[in-house]
């Protein structure tokens, strides 16, 4: 494993301070990074790239977990990304990193996109789910299951659940796509650098060779 990729995980497990931390600390930097959230990108970027696994493999794991990350499960996107890797024979932890598409930046976007979509599908009225979102934030209604039991906000979480089919298989897909393409050519390009070092070596080696 490289430098960057070392200094990237001590990061990730230390806390201001240098002191080691917790694994709930490390829940929250997965979902919240306190690096900012383009350098999390690029850093998720290349752990990607420098997993163990076949382009598919990958492709499919990270397409696995952020397509599961659509859906209003809160808390079960990890195990439903690694069900879903397996089914697909994806890699575990390329699923794990594609649930990052699910977070607090993230799922207010979400949330809403599969609301509209559901209750463009689902037949019939709506106003029960109007009034409940009429004086409440789309995060705020999951949070009210546990105050308000589960079927005062079912028209919402049905909704959405319904929204979130096409939208997740429309995730899987392009995800799908852009990982297999991005980490063969990442490869590609790899292979061709050993490619030229080799023969650089190798050439460097044959004029000592030859002086000699």
């Amino acid at each position: 494993m490289t430098s960057d990729s070392s200094a990237g995980g001590a990061g990730a497990r230390r806390a201001a301070g240098g002191a080691p931390m917790g694994w709930w600390r490390r829940v929250r930097e997965f979902f919240w990074p306190s690096m900012g959230p383009r350098r999390y990108a690029t850093y998720l970027a290349r752990r990607t790239q420098r997993l163990r696994a076949s382009p598919h493999a990958i492709a499919a794991g990270i397409a696995s977990g952020a397509a599961v990350s659509i859906f209003p499960f809160v808390g079960f996107h990890f195990l439903l990304g690694f069900v879903l890797a397996f089914f697909t024979r994806g890699s575990m932890l390329a699923a794990a990193i594609g649930t990052a598409a699910g977070n607090p930046i993230t799922f207010p976007f979400i949330f809403a996109a599969t609301y509209n979509i559901g209750r463009m599908i689902i037949p019939g009225d709506q106003r029960a789910a109007e009034r409940l979102l009429a004086d409440q934030e789309m995060t705020d209604v999951m949070g009210n299951i546990f105050t308000s039991g589960f079927e005062s906000v079912w028209p919402v979480v049905q909704a959405m659940i319904v929204g979130a089919i096409p939208l997740s298989i429309l995730t899987y897909l392009v995800l799908y796509a852009l990982t297999r393409i991005l980490v063969t050519r990442a490869r590609e390009r790899r292979a061709r650098r050993l490619a030229a070092r080799r023969a650089a070596l190798g050439q460097t080696t044959r004029l000592e060779e030859n002086r000699q």
